[in-house]
Protein backbone atom coordinates (compact mmCIF):
# COMPACT_ATOMS: atom_id res chain seq x y z
CA UNK A 1 0.00 0.00 0.00
CA UNK A 2 1.28 3.54 -0.91
CA UNK A 3 2.40 5.50 2.20
CA UNK A 4 0.71 9.00 2.91
CA UNK A 5 3.53 11.44 2.32
CA UNK A 6 3.64 15.12 4.24
CA UNK A 7 5.78 18.03 2.14
CA UNK A 8 6.68 20.85 4.36
CA UNK A 9 8.23 23.75 2.75
CA UNK A 10 7.17 24.77 -0.98
CA UNK A 11 10.34 27.21 -1.72
CA UNK A 12 12.37 26.99 -5.28
CA UNK A 13 13.29 23.28 -4.67
CA UNK A 14 10.39 21.98 -2.45
CA UNK A 15 7.68 22.99 -4.84
CA UNK A 16 9.25 20.85 -7.64
CA UNK A 17 9.64 17.90 -5.65
CA UNK A 18 6.50 17.41 -3.73
CA UNK A 19 5.16 17.63 -7.18
CA UNK A 20 7.32 14.30 -8.40
CA UNK A 21 5.84 13.01 -5.28
CA UNK A 22 2.23 13.37 -6.56
CA UNK A 23 2.45 11.52 -8.96
CA UNK A 24 2.21 8.54 -7.17
CA UNK A 25 1.71 9.04 -3.57
CA UNK A 26 -1.34 11.06 -1.75
CA UNK A 27 0.71 14.00 -0.54
CA UNK A 28 -0.27 16.88 1.27
CA UNK A 29 1.55 20.16 1.60
CA UNK A 30 1.89 22.34 4.14
CA UNK A 31 4.09 25.88 3.95
CA UNK A 32 4.37 28.75 6.20
CA UNK A 33 2.87 31.11 3.69
CA UNK A 34 -0.41 29.21 2.39
CA UNK A 35 -0.12 30.80 -0.75
CA UNK A 36 2.49 29.03 -2.20
CA UNK A 37 0.42 25.75 -1.01
CA UNK A 38 -2.59 27.52 -2.96
CA UNK A 39 0.11 27.58 -6.10
CA UNK A 40 0.90 24.00 -5.53
CA UNK A 41 -2.33 22.23 -5.75
CA UNK A 42 -3.57 24.07 -8.96
CA UNK A 43 -0.55 22.47 -9.99
CA UNK A 44 -0.43 18.95 -8.93
CA UNK A 45 -2.63 16.74 -7.29
CA UNK A 46 -2.54 16.86 -3.36
CA UNK A 47 -4.00 18.27 -0.55
CA UNK A 48 -3.30 21.70 1.66
CA UNK A 49 -2.71 21.31 5.62
CA UNK A 50 -3.51 24.44 7.77
CA UNK A 51 -0.88 22.63 10.23
CA UNK A 52 2.09 20.89 12.02
CA UNK A 53 -0.76 19.10 13.64
CA UNK A 54 -2.61 18.63 10.88
CA UNK A 55 0.16 17.27 8.16
CA UNK A 56 1.50 15.26 10.69
CA UNK A 57 -2.04 13.39 11.48
CA UNK A 58 -2.43 12.96 7.48
CA UNK A 59 1.28 11.46 7.12
CA UNK A 60 2.97 7.99 7.18
CA UNK A 61 6.56 9.82 6.24
CA UNK A 62 7.20 13.55 6.42
CA UNK A 63 9.51 15.39 4.28
CA UNK A 64 10.88 18.70 4.91
CA UNK A 65 12.72 21.29 2.97
CA UNK A 66 13.63 24.50 4.64
CA UNK A 67 16.09 26.99 5.51
CA UNK A 68 17.91 26.78 8.37
CA UNK A 69 18.96 24.83 11.67
CA UNK A 70 16.46 26.64 13.42
CA UNK A 71 13.56 26.54 10.77
CA UNK A 72 14.03 22.56 10.93
CA UNK A 73 14.14 22.51 14.66
CA UNK A 74 10.97 25.05 15.24
CA UNK A 75 8.80 22.37 13.02
CA UNK A 76 9.71 19.42 14.90
CA UNK A 77 10.58 20.55 18.73
CA UNK A 78 8.53 24.22 18.54
CA UNK A 79 5.35 25.01 19.75
CA UNK A 80 2.46 22.62 18.42
CA UNK A 81 5.51 21.02 16.37
CA UNK A 82 5.25 17.67 14.86
CA UNK A 83 6.75 16.14 18.00
CA UNK A 84 4.06 16.58 19.52
CA UNK A 85 1.73 14.67 17.19
CA UNK A 86 4.05 12.47 15.18
CA UNK A 87 2.87 8.39 15.45
CA UNK A 88 5.59 5.33 16.28
CA UNK A 89 6.79 4.01 12.62
CA UNK A 90 6.87 7.06 11.02
CA UNK A 91 9.72 8.61 9.46
CA UNK A 92 10.89 12.25 8.77
CA UNK A 93 13.29 13.15 6.20
CA UNK A 94 15.28 16.57 5.79
CA UNK A 95 16.76 17.73 3.05
CA UNK A 96 17.54 21.26 4.06
CA UNK A 97 20.91 21.71 4.22
CA UNK A 98 22.04 22.14 7.94
CA UNK A 99 24.85 20.99 10.69
CA UNK A 100 25.93 17.75 10.82
CA UNK A 101 25.18 18.37 14.73
CA UNK A 102 21.03 19.09 14.14
CA UNK A 103 20.29 15.40 12.97
CA UNK A 104 21.75 13.67 16.12
CA UNK A 105 20.09 16.21 18.47
CA UNK A 106 16.64 15.40 16.30
CA UNK A 107 17.46 11.57 15.61
CA UNK A 108 17.63 11.01 19.56
CA UNK A 109 14.52 12.54 20.23
CA UNK A 110 12.54 11.67 17.58
CA UNK A 111 14.07 7.82 18.14
CA UNK A 112 11.81 8.15 21.76
CA UNK A 113 8.98 8.24 19.58
CA UNK A 114 9.75 5.23 18.01
CA UNK A 115 10.20 7.73 14.77
CA UNK A 116 13.56 7.88 12.40
CA UNK A 117 14.77 10.73 11.09
CA UNK A 118 17.10 10.97 7.90
CA UNK A 119 19.29 13.70 7.11
CA UNK A 120 19.50 13.61 3.27
CA UNK A 121 20.31 16.89 2.19
CA UNK A 122 20.18 17.76 -2.06
CA UNK A 123 22.69 18.63 -4.71
CA UNK A 124 21.71 19.70 -8.55
CA UNK A 125 19.76 23.26 -8.04
CA UNK A 126 16.48 24.49 -9.43
CA UNK A 127 16.92 22.26 -12.58
CA UNK A 128 17.89 19.43 -10.65
CA UNK A 129 14.65 19.72 -8.49
CA UNK A 130 12.37 20.31 -11.96
CA UNK A 131 13.60 17.66 -13.75
CA UNK A 132 13.93 15.12 -10.45
CA UNK A 133 17.41 14.62 -11.14
CA UNK A 134 18.87 15.44 -7.94
CA UNK A 135 21.81 13.79 -5.76
CA UNK A 136 20.51 12.69 -2.54
CA UNK A 137 23.14 11.88 -0.04
CA UNK A 138 21.60 10.14 3.59
CA UNK A 139 22.43 9.49 6.95
CA UNK A 140 20.67 7.81 9.57
CA UNK A 141 19.06 4.15 10.32
CA UNK A 142 19.60 2.04 7.18
CA UNK A 143 16.55 -0.04 7.89
CA UNK A 144 14.63 3.44 7.38
CA UNK A 145 16.24 4.24 4.49
CA UNK A 146 15.38 1.44 2.48
CA UNK A 147 11.84 1.94 3.14
CA UNK A 148 12.07 5.41 1.71
CA UNK A 149 14.38 5.12 -0.80
CA UNK A 150 11.75 4.72 -3.54
CA UNK A 151 10.31 7.45 -2.76
CA UNK A 152 12.57 10.11 -2.86
CA UNK A 153 13.90 8.39 -6.49
CA UNK A 154 11.13 9.89 -7.77
CA UNK A 155 12.82 13.69 -7.89
CA UNK A 156 16.55 12.34 -7.77
CA UNK A 157 19.12 10.49 -10.26
CA UNK A 158 21.01 9.23 -7.42
CA UNK A 159 20.68 7.72 -3.28
CA UNK A 160 23.56 6.87 -1.41
CA UNK A 161 23.26 6.36 2.56
CA UNK A 162 26.58 7.54 3.44
CA UNK A 163 26.30 6.51 7.11
CA UNK A 164 24.71 6.89 10.29
CA UNK A 165 22.78 10.25 11.50
CA UNK A 166 24.49 13.52 10.46
CA UNK A 167 26.55 11.48 7.50
CA UNK A 168 24.72 13.30 5.33
CA UNK A 169 25.13 16.93 6.21
CA UNK A 170 28.79 16.27 6.25
CA UNK A 171 28.88 14.97 2.86
CA UNK A 172 26.78 17.96 2.06
CA UNK A 173 29.81 20.23 3.38
CA UNK A 174 32.14 18.20 1.26
CA UNK A 175 30.15 18.91 -2.07
CA UNK A 176 29.98 22.89 -0.61
CA UNK A 177 33.68 22.92 -0.52
CA UNK A 178 34.25 21.68 -3.92
CA UNK A 179 32.25 24.06 -5.73
CA UNK A 180 33.07 26.82 -4.21
CA UNK A 181 36.34 26.24 -5.04
CA UNK A 182 35.03 25.10 -8.85
CA UNK A 183 33.40 28.31 -8.84
CA UNK A 184 35.88 30.51 -7.71
CA UNK A 185 38.36 28.76 -10.39
CA UNK A 186 36.11 29.13 -13.36
CA UNK A 187 35.63 32.67 -12.25
CA UNK A 188 39.23 33.77 -12.45
CA UNK A 189 39.77 32.01 -15.79
CA UNK A 190 37.00 33.70 -18.19
CA UNK A 191 37.86 36.48 -16.47
CA UNK A 192 41.76 36.19 -17.63
CA UNK A 193 40.70 34.93 -20.89
CA UNK A 194 38.42 38.08 -20.87
CA UNK A 195 41.54 40.28 -20.22
CA UNK A 196 44.71 38.55 -22.41
CA UNK A 197 41.99 39.28 -25.70
CA UNK A 198 40.87 35.49 -26.34
CA UNK A 199 37.49 34.92 -27.40
CA UNK A 200 36.47 33.08 -24.03
CA UNK A 201 33.24 31.29 -25.66
CA UNK A 202 35.92 29.72 -27.83
CA UNK A 203 38.11 28.81 -24.91
CA UNK A 204 35.33 27.53 -23.15
CA UNK A 205 34.05 25.23 -26.02
CA UNK A 206 38.31 23.63 -26.22
CA UNK A 207 38.87 23.36 -22.28
CA UNK A 208 35.65 21.82 -21.84
CA UNK A 209 36.53 18.73 -23.56
CA UNK A 210 39.48 18.40 -21.53
CA UNK A 211 40.65 18.07 -18.00
CA UNK A 212 39.16 21.24 -16.69
CA UNK A 213 35.87 20.26 -17.34
CA UNK A 214 33.27 20.46 -14.89
CA UNK A 215 29.07 20.56 -14.17
CA UNK A 216 29.55 24.13 -13.11
CA UNK A 217 31.92 25.14 -16.77
CA UNK A 218 29.07 23.09 -19.19
CA UNK A 219 25.88 24.65 -17.14
CA UNK A 220 27.11 27.89 -16.31
CA UNK A 221 29.56 29.47 -18.78
CA UNK A 222 27.18 31.10 -20.91
CA UNK A 223 24.79 32.33 -18.26
CA UNK A 224 28.30 34.11 -17.08
CA UNK A 225 29.50 35.54 -20.23
CA UNK A 226 25.41 36.64 -20.89
CA UNK A 227 25.69 38.17 -17.17
CA UNK A 228 22.73 36.41 -16.60
CA UNK A 229 22.37 35.51 -12.39
CA UNK A 230 19.15 36.11 -11.57
CA UNK A 231 18.34 32.14 -11.36
CA UNK A 232 20.27 29.17 -9.41
CA UNK A 233 21.57 28.45 -6.19
CA UNK A 234 21.67 32.14 -4.46
CA UNK A 235 24.70 33.53 -2.68
CA UNK A 236 22.62 34.17 0.40
CA UNK A 237 22.26 30.27 0.66
CA UNK A 238 25.85 29.43 -0.25
CA UNK A 239 26.71 31.80 2.74
CA UNK A 240 24.92 29.65 4.77
CA UNK A 241 26.38 26.67 3.87
CA UNK A 242 29.86 27.51 3.79
CA UNK A 243 29.87 29.13 7.16
CA UNK A 244 28.08 25.76 8.64
CA UNK A 245 31.09 24.18 6.50
CA UNK A 246 33.65 26.87 8.13
CA UNK A 247 32.68 26.41 11.90
CA UNK A 248 32.73 22.49 11.20
CA UNK A 249 36.27 22.44 10.36
CA UNK A 250 37.33 25.39 13.05
CA UNK A 251 35.95 22.80 15.47
CA UNK A 252 37.73 19.92 14.05
CA UNK A 253 41.18 21.54 13.45
CA UNK A 254 40.75 21.31 9.54
CA UNK A 255 42.34 23.30 6.76
CA UNK A 256 39.93 25.30 4.46
CA UNK A 257 41.77 28.40 3.40
CA UNK A 258 40.54 28.81 0.31
CA UNK A 259 36.63 28.08 1.08
CA UNK A 260 37.49 30.82 3.96
CA UNK A 261 38.12 33.26 0.84
CA UNK A 262 35.49 32.32 -1.07
CA UNK A 263 33.33 33.07 0.89
CA UNK A 264 34.52 36.29 1.74
CA UNK A 265 33.65 37.05 -1.74
CA UNK A 266 30.37 35.90 -1.26
CA UNK A 267 30.16 38.51 1.14
CA UNK A 268 31.38 40.95 -0.85
CA UNK A 269 28.48 40.40 -3.26
CA UNK A 270 25.89 40.35 -0.82
CA UNK A 271 27.31 43.75 0.19
CA UNK A 272 26.67 44.70 -3.31
CA UNK A 273 23.08 43.74 -3.53
CA UNK A 274 23.72 40.26 -4.73
CA UNK A 275 22.65 38.27 -2.49
CA UNK A 276 19.55 36.37 -4.62
CA UNK A 277 22.24 36.08 -7.29
CA UNK A 278 23.43 32.38 -8.52
CA UNK A 279 26.31 31.30 -7.07
CA UNK A 280 28.61 32.05 -10.43
CA UNK A 281 28.49 35.65 -10.07
CA UNK A 282 31.67 35.50 -8.45
CA UNK A 283 32.85 36.49 -12.15
CA UNK A 284 30.33 39.47 -11.83
CA UNK A 285 32.45 39.82 -8.78
CA UNK A 286 35.70 40.24 -11.04
CA UNK A 287 34.62 42.04 -13.59
CA UNK A 288 32.75 44.71 -11.83
CA UNK A 289 32.72 44.86 -7.75
CA UNK A 290 36.23 44.84 -7.29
Amino acid sequence: MNKAIGFIGLGVMGFPMAGHLSKKYQVSVFNRSIEKSEDWVKKYKGNISSSLKDITYRSDVLILCVGKDNDVRNIICGKDGILEHINPGMIVIDHTTTSSELPLELNKLLNVKEVDFIDAPISGGEAGAKSGQLSIMAGGNEKAFKEIKDIIKLYSKFIKLMGSSGAGQLTKMVNQICIAGLLQGLAEAMNFSDKVGLKTDEVIEVISKGAAQSWQMENRWETMINDEFNHGFAVDLMRKDLDIVINKAKGSNINLDVTKIVNEYYKDIQEAGGGRWDTSSLYKRLKEII
